[in-house]
């Protein structure tokens, strides 16, 4: 094997129009990995994985100023993504930026794609003017805790619940998300 070769075996570029079908198979079958004790298997089934493509399609060809998706690719496979926006400040304060999403396929996890991800998403968030960026964790996401923490975000004890269907039972199910953030 040679020692420098002329392509990078794993990498991190913007996506574009074609990656979509890709970025929702990711995105799905993490979610199906990762969450599917907290949001319910039945709810992650119900997902419609066309009206996710064609959401990502837009997200990528059609992005409102500032938003970004980008790919975490082995070889020329695409196997994890994230999309960040900016994050306006009240009066004359640096703005910030959001981590909207950030997903591995579960069998490329921790083969380091998911920080050269984070990495390329604070770099451009910064490019962008921000100071700070946040995320959203899902309760009892413990992996994706580690991971933030050991990046160097935290916790800021802000939550929000978020509705994700009905029980077996006829009650509705609420999951609660915890914002991370850290300056940058």
């Amino acid at each position: 094997m040679p020692l420098f070769t002329d392509h990078a075996d794993v990498s991190v570029r913007p996506a574009v129009p074609g990656d979509e079908t890709p970025i929702a198979r990711v995105q799905l079958a993490a979610w199906r990995d990762e969450h599917a004790d907290v949001l319910g298997a039945d709810v992650l089934d119900l997902l419609d994985e066309e009206a996710v493509v064609g959401q990502w399609a837009s997200a990528i060809s059609a992005a409102p100023t500032g938003h970004r998706v980008l790919v975490a690719c082995d070889g020329a496979t695409v196997v994890g993504f994230t999309a960040i926006a900016p994050v306006p400040a009240p009066d004359e304060a640096a703005p910030g930026g959001v981590i909207l999403a950030l997903e591995v396929l579960p069998q490329a996890q921790r083969g380091g794609h998911g920080s050269r991800l984070l990495a390329a998403a604070v770099d451009l968030l910064r490019e962008q003017g921000a100071d700070q960026v946040h995320t959203w964790v899902l309760d009892g996401d413990d992996a994706r805790a580690q991971f933030l923490r050991g990046a160097g975000l935290g916790p800021d004890e802000t939550t929000r619940e978020l509705a994700s269907g009905t029980q077996p039972d006829g009650s509705h199910r609420v999951v609660t998300e915890h914002r991370w953030w850290a300056a940058i």
